[in-house]
């Protein structure tokens, strides 16, 4: 009894009335002295640490939109904050530098918060700049812009207005949400623990342990051109990309490559994003041993891979001369960056888990075009270019253009990628598209291959297609060793059973994945979207 009446658990004693009186308070609008999630940093890690783990997540980094604030006083932006819930904001215009555009001053009213102790961070972007600032007084605060740059801003924020983002979970949150992200970069035991927890809480994924051995002995001879590997890293740099990348798409796989044999039966791998030794990600073409053993032994980001072979109808479609010839003139080829987001957007607002919205997605766009331009350039700024027919225009200047034409941001998002577009550095695919575009060129596709466009296809949209084996008896007799559950496919390598919802269930259409919802948790998409 003695043990149970530690500090930490008379201090959880004493939180947990304090939760349940400020939300009584909150009801009533009544403020409090002190809100108990603004304490909870000061406490006992041990007491402290379970309920900011129930509290915040790694999605609480992302602000929400709240709206723009213009030079409209009458019609003055309000909205209810996360610690003031009564806040208003508006925009004056001044030349108080005498410069031939000027500035502005952002105005922001903040009172009625929740607590003495809160605070509320925000956001704050235009095309050409984005800045933060926190308030945690009830007064009327200021944001000064002392000089726009140039006409196009000054236009842009007198016709659009300053978008305002809004943490929602405050700085204990956004911290939280740090210290969540972190890790899912993080080469360790714990990266990969975190990614896992990650996806189990945002996309219902279950990582059922599978039984040993956990490295299956594949067989070469029982392996054909066009069978596909899907591919799912935990942990590194590639584990915490593809954990978003998951997210967002729904996919339950992050990175794919494709089977080939030559004419002397020699089994190669092709895969689109692999890294050369001065760290670029190309297009390449791999003999299976090479590429294996490298999985095996050097990647260190734990890689779950699975093969998806081939349906026996599928595959006598298969024109392996028509695919050697596209997989050889796309080896050396740079990674699929500039078209790498598009695939994932189709819609206006049902692409974006919350808080995620195309505001949100402008501004990441802003800040990054700031620190790496070049980055910004190659992994955005073309493509927008090819959905407005323009050339060589940079992120701001496209935004005032897409503003000028009256189009909304997220409306131009949405233009579907087309196969056929060719960027400065030729042709732009992804790990699937390059792997899909194959398939087209292979005749899989076919009578449909003009009216669909694969680089719109994320890798959930490749493994639902019905391509692949349906009949489980077909698949090889080492596919199946060891593992107590029947697999729809073969698993390769991997701790943990891997899940492919919705594989093998969809055949192909017209205009196939350009206008397709995926929320989570259950991705649903629309019929013929």
């Amino acid at each position: 009894m003695a043990r149970l009446l530690s500090i930490p658990f008379l201090l959880l004693l004493v939180l947990f009335p304090l939760l349940l009186w400020s939300n009584w308070t909150n009801q009533y609008r009544w403020k409090t002295p002190f809100h108990p999630k603004d304490i909870l940093p000061l406490l006992p890690r041990q007491a402290s640490w379970p309920i900011l783990s129930s509290l915040y997540s790694a999605v609480d980094l992302l602000p929400t939109f709240i709206g723009a604030a213009t030079s409209d006083i009458k019609n003055s932006l309000e909205w209810k904050g996360a610690c003031f819930y009564d806040t208003t904001a508006w925009m004056e215009f001044h030349n108080k530098t005498g410069s031939k555009w000027g500035g502005g001053t952002l105005h922001i009213v903040t009172s009625d918060a929740h607590s003495w102790t809160c605070m509320d961070i925000y956001v704050f972007a235009t095309p050409y700049r984005v800045t933060w600032d926190f308030y945690f007084i009830g007064r009327e605060h200021t944001l000064e812009f002392e000089e726009w740059e140039g006409k196009s801003e000054y236009e842009y924020v007198k016709n659009t207005g300053i978008s305002i983002f809004l943490m929602e979970s405050g700085m204990l949150g956004t911290l939280r949400g740090l210290w969540d992200v972190f890790p899912l970069f993080s080469n360790s035991g714990w990266g990969e623990s975190s990614n896992i927890a990650f996806l189990k809480t945002h996309m219902g994924a279950t990582f059922n342990l599978r039984p040993q051995p956990l490295i299956t002995n594949i067989s070469v001879s029982d392996v054909h051109s066009g069978d596909l590997l899907a591919i799912s890293k935990l942990r590194g740099r590639w584990g915490g990309f593809e954990t978003l990348e998951k997210w967002v798409s729904g996919a339950y796989a992050g990175h794919t490559a494709v089977l080939l044999k030559d004419s002397e039966g020699k089994l190669w791998v092709g895969e689109s994003g692999n890294e050369n030794d001065d760290g670029e990600n190309l297009i390449a073409l791999l003999p299976w041993e090479e590429w294996w053993k490298f999985e095996l032994t050097e990647d260190d980001s734990d890689p779950q891979i699975a093969l998806l072979p081939l349906h026996p109808d599928i595959r006598a479609k298969f024109n392996e001369t028509a695919a050697w010839e596209y997989a050889l003139s796309m080896n050396g080829k740079p990674y699929g960056y500039h078209n790498l987001i598009f695939a994932w957007i189709d819609t206006i607002d049902q692409n974006y888990p919350p808080p995620l919205d195309a505001h949100l997605v402008a501004s990441v766009m802003t800040m990054w075009n700031h620190i790496q331009p070049a980055y910004a350039a190659n992994m955005w700024n073309e493509a927008l270019n090819m959905r407005l027919r323009t050339e060589n225009l940079t992120l701001p200047q496209i935004l005032v253009e897409t503003d000028k034409r009256g189009l909304s941001f997220d409306k131009l998002l949405t233009i579907p990628e087309q196969d056929d577009w060719i960027y400065s550095d030729g042709r732009s695919t992804s790990c699937i598209a390059f792997i899909l575009e194959m398939y087209k060129k292979a005749g899989l596709f076919d009578p449909l291959a003009r009216s669909i466009q694969v680089t719109e296809f994320t890798i959930k949209d490749a493994y639902m297609l019905n391509f692949f084996e349906n009949n489980s008896t077909r698949l090889p007799k080492w596919c199946k060793e060891g593992d107590g559950t029947q697999l729809a496919f073969c698993q390769l390598r991997g701790m943990y059973r891997m899940e492919l919802p919705g594989y093998n269930t969809m055949a192909p259409y017209a205009g196939m994945n350009e206008k397709c919802p995926s929320l989570p948790p259950d991705y649903t998409r629309t019929e013929g979207c």
